[in-house]
């Protein structure tokens, strides 16, 4: 097993266990490829949900310009409600985990299709 398969796996438990989503692993997969090398550098595989400016990052860089999605509130609200199921407390959230949450929030599942 290779190290962006132990990722997924650990992505896909923490989703099981700290979210109560059962994952589709074909998507996670997806959106973790998608996520690139970013999921092998400590500082970038996780969101820091308290740094307002990581927040902007994924809204524009993810929601807008990946998903495709209109600018809006709905969007930080989107993300805050991500966050609030993963736990506020959570210190590690991953990045492709959120990312995932989102697109399946937004039913953005055919971007990666």
């Amino acid at each position: 097993m290779g190290k962006r398969d132990e990722l997924i796996a650990k992505y896909a438990d923490d989703l099981k266990n700290k979210c109560g989503i059962t994952p589709d692993m074909g998507l996670l997969t997806k959106v973790t490829i998608g996520c690139g090398p970013a999921i092998y550098d400590a500082d970038a595989e996780t969101v820091a949900a308290t740094q307002e400016s990581e927040l902007e990052t994924v809204r524009k860089n993810f929601l807008i310009k990946k998903l495709g999605l209109a600018d809006g509130p709905q969007l930080m609200d989107a993300i805050n409600s991500v966050i609030d199921t993963y736990g506020r407390s959570e210190r590690n959230k991953y990045r492709a985990v959120i990312y995932y949450m989102l697109v399946k929030h937004f039913g953005k599942e055919a971007v990666y299709g």
